[in-house]
């Protein structure tokens, strides 16, 4: 049983809950959009400490290596009531090629786009050459640019701050970003800093959430920048590159999505140590923070147990479902005979889930994921009358009714969808029903209303029995 199940005594039960359903599918709150923020600087200097600190919470990863964070990473933020974006990046080196190349053009991306930045200076060393030349560009911007100098832990650096004031970048603001100090006044300068609303004109409000996961190296971000259209998260052949969740606004078939590329995910998180523990935590909450999530598996390799547990996390958290087989170019017929076997064995729990086979190196059918994200979304939201509903369940129970339980047949007395996202059906019986009746429901379900690449749950409430008066 699932923890939704229980009891009920009293037939107003199924009254008070069918009326609560109403009131409960409004809907989440529209997004706003908001200002953004840029937190740039070298490789180590503490950004990614910083943002955290400024978010209140541990978010970024954070680890005492220079290089963790890769990509330009979304986070939200709240301060004196003051609602914005932070973008942590990854460390800006000019002059750098490959994948540290990559990861300073990121940054200069973050800056160019972003309503502020912060520069993060570590105050231990001073102005390097490389903060001088990330000066002079952001001198030349047309947007608020704050300094931090960071790893102020005692009182004898504050004085070496000073020599900050020579990047022309205004005054320099003394923090500590691994104990707090000096923290809150940098907040309150930052959102003076944001303007009241985004600049850019293409950042709009609540699209929808979707979460691009599987196991490392399978091609997620290489998907996303063909999506997107542009190089928008770090690829490169060694597997691991994306450690932090990384957010891209993509238009996508005439509409704004959200998607979340992910680092992959191991095994099993407890194998995991340091940056590859914390990202697979922050996978995990992507997954939570989605609407849809989209799982990308290798179609030219046999599905692992990696691609289940990953398959099973996007189930377990009640989010719609597609499923992207990659590297499409390179399957023959002899393996997709072969890959229709392991479908058949491995993902019989999700027969319903929305299928696209692609190719993120050619961008063979990556149009057709839209199509599938809605019709996905479309059942996520879906909900069927109680009226319709029991009409359907009292006919299909007449033919085929509960295997009996202890010399007992069960009577399922009314049924109720008491959810969306996912769709929850609730039935009060008089006696438990097998997990194998359970799945009946459910295929019959969804043979008659749909619910294709949705998860749908099926709550059972067994009456209780009534204490025997006394003689």
């Amino acid at each position: 049983m699932t923890e939704a199940d229980g009891t009920w005594s009293d037939e107003a039960e199924f009254t008070t809950l069918d009326e609560q359903v109403g009131g409960a599918d409004a809907g989440e709150e529209t997004a706003l959009a908001q200002p953004v923020l840029a937190v740039v600087g070298r490789p180590n200097v503490g950004k990614s400490t910083l943002v955290n600190r400024i978010l209140g919470r541990r978010e970024a990863v954070v680890q005492d290596v220079p290089g963790v964070t890769r990509d330009r990473v979304a986070y939200d933020a709240l301060w004196n009531g003051r609602r914005f974006t932070v973008v942590d990046t990854g460390g800006w080196e000019p002059g750098a090629t490959g994948l540290q190349g990559a990861v300073a053009a990121q940054a200069e991306l973050a800056m160019s786009t972003a309503d502020a930045v912060l520069l993060v200076v570590d105050a231990t060393v001073g102005a390097t050459a490389t903060e001088e030349a990330v000066a002079r560009v952001l001198r030349r911007s047309d947007r608020p640019v704050l300094l931090a100098a960071n790893k102020v832990d005692d009182e004898r650096l504050f004085a070496e701050t000073a020599s900050l004031w020579s990047l022309g970048l205004g005054e320099p603001y003394p923090v500590s970003a691994l104990h707090g100090r000096g923290s809150g006044d940098l907040l309150d300068a930052i959102v003076t800093a944001l303007p009241e609303a985004p600049r850019d004109g293409e950042r709009v409000a609540g699209p929808r959430r979707v979460a691009l996961v599987g196991k490392p190296n399978v091609g997620k971000s290489s998907l996303l920048n063909k999506l997107s259209g542009e190089e928008r998260a770090v690829v490169d052949s060694v597997a691991g590159t994306t450690v932090d969740p990384v957010d891209s606004l993509v238009e996508l078939d005439g509409e704004t999505w959200r998607f979340v590329d992910t680092a992959g995910l191991r095994k099993r998180v407890q194998t995991a140590s340091g940056a590859e523990y914390y990202a697979a935590l922050r996978t995990r909450t992507a997954i939570e923070a989605a609407e849809v999530a989209i799982v990308l598996l290798d179609a030219s390799e046999p599905l692992s147990e990696q691609d289940l547990r990953v398959v099973s996390m996007v189930v377990d958290a009640g989010r719609a479902l597609v499923l992207a087989f990659n590297k499409w170019d390179l399957v023959d017929e002899d393996r997709r005979h072969q890959l229709a076997k392991e479908i058949d064995r491995g993902l019989v729990r999700v027969p319903w889930a929305e299928r696209v086979n692609v190719s993120a190196l050619t961008g063979r059918s990556v149009r057709k994921l839209a199509p599938a994200l809605r019709t996905a979304l479309r059942s996520w939201d879906q909900r069927v009358p109680t009226g319709q509903l029991n009409g359907w369940l009292s006919e299909l129970i007449a033919a085929t009714p509960p295997p009996v339980r202890g010399g007992k047949q069960p009577k399922v007395l009314f049924a109720t969808q008491a959810g969306i996202r996912p769709p929850t059906l609730v039935l009060f019986t008089t006696g438990f029903l097998e997990a194998g009746y359970r799945r009946f429901i459910e295929r019959k379900f969804r043979e008659r209303f749909g619910f294709q690449g949705s998860p749908v749950r099926i709550n059972v409430r067994v009456r209780e029995k009534k204490p025997r008066k006394g003689r």
